[in-house]
C-alpha cells in the first residue's frame, strides 16, 4: 500500500474522530462521516459497479450508517468501509447483470471513435469480481492476503482472478 500524504493522514484522523463521535450518537458527526467517506467509496465502487457506481455507493453508505455501532475498533474506520464499498460494488454489478464477460471479439478495433471511453469500455467487459481484484491490487494497491480478505477468497484465488483480470484487460486493451 501507498504511504499517505499528509492531507490523507488529516483526513482518516478526522474520520476516525467523526466515526467515534458518530457511534456515540452525534448526528452531524454522523453525517460529516458519510460526506467524508462517500468520495472514497465512490472511487472504489465505480470501476467495480461501472454504471451501478453511484448504486453502489449510495448502497455501501447506507450499510455504513447502519452498522457503524458495530465497528469496534474506529482505527480500523477504512479498512471496514472498503470492504463495505468492495462487496456492495460486486453485488450491485451482478444485479446490473454485469457478470458474463463481454466477448472479447466484441471489442472494437483500434482508432474506432467508440474507445473514448477505453479503459471504462475494457473494464465493462470483465466479471466484477475481476473488476474487484484489479481494483484493490493495483489502485487500492492491497497485497493478495489483504485483497482476498476482503473478497472472502482464499489468496490463491485473488492470484489466479487477478491473473485472468490482467489478461484479459490486455487482450481487449490490444485489440
Amino acid at each position: 500500500m501507498t504511504e499517505s500524504t499528509p492531507s490523507e493522514a488529516r483526513a482518516n484522523a478526522e474520520g476516525i474522530a467523526l466515526a467515534r463521535a458518530a457511534r456515540r450518537g452525534d448526528t452531524l458527526a454522523m453525517q460529516d462521516l458519510l460526506g467524508l467517506l462517500t468520495p472514497y467509496v465512490a472511487r472504489i465502487c465505480t470501476p467495480i459497479a461501472l454504471c451501478g457506481g453511484p448504486d453502489a455507493t449510495q448502497e455501501a453508505l447506507v450499510v455504513v450508517f447502519r452498522s457503524l455501532r458495530a465497528l469496534r475498533e474506529p482505527e480500523a474506520l477504512y479498512g471496514w468501509v472498503r470492504a463495505i464499498a468492495v462487496r456492495e460494488a460486486v453485488r450491485i454489478a451482478r444485479r446490473d447483470a454485469r457478470d458474463r464477460p463481454a466477448e472479447l471479439t466484441e471489442v472494437p478495433e483500434r482508432g474506432d471513435p467508440q474507445l473514448g471511453a477505453d479503459i471504462r469500455d475494457v473494464l465493462a467487459r470483465l466479471a466484477p469480481e475481476h473488476r474487484a481484484v484489479l481494483v484493490l491490487r493495483d489502485i487500492e494497491g492491497l497485497d493478495e492476503q489483504a485483497a482476498a480478505a476482503l473478497l472472502d477468497v482464499p489468496a490463491g484465488t485473488v492470484k489466479s482472478r487477478l491473473h485472468r483480470a490482467r489478461a484479459s484487460f490486455r487482450r481487449a486493451w490490444s485489440a
